[in-house]
């Protein structure tokens, strides 16, 4: 049986989830799993390699290493001998050239490159959506450009061949209610409460929308932090007669019973590497709304995505508003997310896989 050693050095629950999925759906293999938990993140993306060093887990014998994009793979080859040589597979989830930049964190090229050594050392580069793909190549494009001299001439060419786009998948138990209400009409806003995914446009939106007339009401979801953005604050203070269901759901059921009572899925956010969260909405039977940007028209078609007005808050809030008042009219059909359940993307994983640990041996 071969052996697979897969590391998830920021395991939040989009990770363990794709974890979880990789071991259930490829019990011919033999894996093992090594994570860290998801705090501190500057000291994980970067620090990890000393936290599993002593690890005997990494002293066995592997036939492919599968690690996300948080695992500074160069490193832990470079301090793990009998790892240098075993093939492995770096997957990101996200790459650390396209975050939006936040007051709260210094500026720091350390992430940046962690990404870039570990694709060096990696033999394969899977991409979540092809977004991810090209803005990490055109972050790394950027970097090079900052540098003074003795540059690789030919390491962009080099990383692209290896490369591939692969989504991450949801869940084939995923369905909408077989009777869902209509009214009042209920928005879903599902998301971690950060600054990333946009809540003062969804503010912006909310005010627009209470003056406007439309009954409806707002189910507010996802895991919270210590440091909230203020505009979580005031959508609670001030739209508390909109809200149903408010933060971190505390089991997978309630979250996907939250998704399926809900009308439209919306998204505000400024930083989104596939959308998974919209698509498991709309597996659950939720129409999208999502902002024309990011990884979001690969999965939508246009009728789906309002208009990105990344300078303008108050014009890109108009244009979800108008979405939102024109889906209460007339409901459009709901998109089809099939393709990115197991049963249609395993034979790709399973490719993946196999390549990866033929083509060294």
């Amino acid at each position: 049986m071969r052996r697979i050693l897969l590391l998830s050095a920021y395991h939040t629950n989009s990770h363990k989830a794709w974890c979880d999925g990789l071991i259930s759906q490829f019990s011919e293999y033999h894996w093992t799993l090594l994570s860290l938990p998801d705090r501190y993140f500057r000291w994980r993306i970067r620090g990890n390699p000393l936290s599993w060093y002593e690890s005997p887990l990494l002293a066995q014998h592997y036939d492919l290493i599968v690690a996300t994009s948080m695992v500074d793979l160069a490193t832990l080859k470079g301090l793990q001998p009998q790892l240098a040589a075993t093939p492995s597979v770096l997957y990101f989830h996200e790459n650390q050239f396209e975050f939006p930049a936040s007051q709260q964190q210094h500026a720091s090229v350390d992430p940046q490159m962690v990404n870039l050594y570990s694709a060096m050392a990696a033999n394969t580069l899977a991409f979540n959506s092809q977004w991810n793909h090209d803005s990490f190549f055109a972050g790394v494009e950027r970097l090079f450009n900052k540098l003074p001299d003795q540059m690789p001439q030919h390491l962009l060419a080099t990383l692209a061949a290896k490369s591939t786009v692969l989504p991450v998948a949801i869940a084939d138990d995923l369905q909408p209610v077989a009777s869902k209400k209509t009214q009042p009409y209920t928005l879903v806003w599902a998301a971690r409460w950060e600054y990333d995914k946009g809540p003062e446009r969804l503010l912006a939106a909310l005010e627009l929308l209470e003056a406007s007339g439309l009954d409806y009401r707002l189910n507010l979801i996802g895991p919270q932090f210590r440091q909230l953005p203020v505009a979580f604050e005031h959508i609670q203070q001030h739209f508390q007669h909109r809200l149903l269901a408010v933060g971190y759901q505390n089991s997978r059921a309630e979250y996907l019973a939250v998704l399926q009572s809900s009308d439209v899925f919306i998204s505000t956010a400024i930083h989104e590497f596939q959308g998974l969260s919209a698509l498991e909405a709309v597996a659950c039977g939720c129409i999208p709304l999502v902002p024309a940007r990011l990884s979001y028209p690969e999965l939508f078609a246009p009728e789906y995505c309002y208009d990105s007005s990344i300078d303008s808050i108050a014009q890109e809030a108009k244009a979800l508003v108008a979405k939102i008042i024109a889906f209460s009219q007339a409901r459009p059909p709901l998109p089809k997310v099939h393709g990115w359940q197991w049963p249609q993307l395993r034979l790709r994983y399973q490719a993946l896989l196999d390549q990866a640990i033929h083509k060294a041996s």
